[in-house]
């Protein structure tokens, strides 16, 4: 007799990126060199965490603060965040506003489960980060949007406004995963208008539509690119804002599981009760760490400073390299970065032949092509919710050294070359 489960979890989906990450390291396995920048994450030999967050997590371990923390995070780390937010981008919130957990996914989560009940709809834009997923453990009626690369995929007032009535959460991302585009001030302040539009009409006796407001990388816009929340452009929004914010991007510290949630009162109460229950909170000596860290401002700073220049360096190369190979004549475009450690990119090679004959008619087959012929390992929008004949991909730049992206661009231009045109027919 087969063993049953729910249907809940016989149905969740699984991650393209896991299967195609199951054929990378077959490939390396083989021998094969592989560039392989499908991970959001950083390699920490290339960029490590910050040497005094490191030291503040030894001497906590070494003081023995290993017991359980408070369910919603200390009380001396939730005051240090608040004061990080109130320099940093002018939000006001008392620390009874704000909740610790071991990063993001388990506080976006929790917003899931504290805002929805069963058929509940959930807007979000494709492509987006995991979105379907909560959705489906939520057993709420996803609302895909797809977003067009003209606005660098993010969402326009004008494309969420057809589905905002009776919706429940607006789950919007900015720095986006996975395309490194930021909103513009416009662009925010249309959707927010639309919000507040919104609400007005349900009246008080109408659960409100709310935004998620993931802004786990807004620290790493790049220079020139602000960044911008819905609370700092209109105070109102602050009754329907709940962000997910934290350490595990803006300090590469993405294994330490610093997190945190800031919002409405009785949102973020009730965000507490469900993650105390999960168990989801942060380890206490790295909470201990990150609140004198945090306080440090000279040491946040000269981070950032430095993990920015990083990754501008390696965004400079790639971003150049694709243009130089676009000039050229190949099939290839790619999107100016403005922040997080991705760059959008695309491969317009369907309808082109390769060497062995077999014409390139699908995302899958584009994604092949590049990890056999380019040794280019890179994420398919597909895996982001887009539809099935996109050709555009996630890079990420957080495990390649800057020395390798010169081979790799030499790579994927010999891969290019070996590609037949496709013909037209009169």
């Amino acid at each position: 007799m087969s063993l049953k489960v729910s249907t809940k979890a016989a149905n969740l989906i699984g991650s393209e990126i896991i299967k195609l990450a199951g054929e990378i390291n077959q490939k390396i396995k083989e021998g094969h060199k592989i560039y392989n920048l499908t991970i959001g994450d950083f390699n920490p030999n290339l960029f490590p965490i910050p040497t005094l967050l490191k030291e503040e997590i030894i001497k906590a371990y070494e003081a023995n603060e290993t017991n359980y923390p408070p369910a919603d995070g200390m009380a001396d780390l939730r005051k240090s965040v608040a004061n990080f937010l109130k320099k940093y981008e002018g939000l006001d919130y008392p620390i009874d506003q704000l909740l610790i957990a071991g990063g993001g996914r388990p506080l976006i989560y929790a917003v899931y489960q504290t805002l929805l009940d069963e058929g509940d709809k959930v807007i979000y834009p494709v492509p987006s980060w995991n979105n379907n997923h909560y959705c489906h453990l939520s057993d709420a009626q996803k609302i895909e949007v797809e977003a067009k690369p003209e606005n660098g995929f993010m969402p326009t007032a004008a494309e969420i406004a057809p589905f905002v009535k009776d919706a429940t959460i607006l789950a919007l991302c900015s720095p986006l995963n996975p395309t490194g585009t930021v909103f513009s001030k416009q662009q925010l302040t249309e959707i927010c208008e639309l919000v507040l539009a919104e609400n007005k009409r349900r009246g008080e006796n109408q659960k409100p539509l709310y935004i998620l407001y993931d802004q786990i990388y807004w620290m790493l816009t790049m220079n020139g690119i602000e960044h911008f929340n819905p609370v700092s452009l209109f105070s109102e929004m602050k009754n329907y804002t709940i962000f997910v914010d934290g350490i595990s991007k803006s300090l590469a510290a993405t294994g330490v599981r610093v997190g945190w949630s800031f919002g409405p009162a009785e949102v973020i109460s009730r965000m507490k009760s469900i993650l105390g229950h999960i168990g989801a909170w942060s380890p206490k000596a790295e909470q201990v760490a990150t609140t004198h860290f945090l306080n440090n401002e000279k040491a946040v700073e000269e981070y950032l400073v430095d993990l920015k220049n990083k990754i501008n360096a390696r965004f400079d190369l790639i971003y150049k390299g694709f243009k130089a190979l676009k000039a050229e004549g190949f099939a290839v475009d790619i999107i100016s970065p403005q922040g997080a450690i991705y760059l959008s990119a695309q491969f317009a090679i369907k309808g082109f032949t390769t060497t062995d004959g077999k014409i390139i008619s699908t995302t899958e087959d584009i994604t092949s092509y590049l990890l056999n012929q380019a040794q280019l390992a890179i994420v398919p929008f597909t895996a982001f919710g887009c539809h099935s004949g996109t050709d555009w991909y996630r890079i990420s730049v957080g495990t390649i050294s800057v020395e390798e992206i010169p081979m790799l661009l030499n790579q994927l231009k010999s891969a290019l070359k070996n590609l037949q045109l496709p013909t037209t027919r009169a």
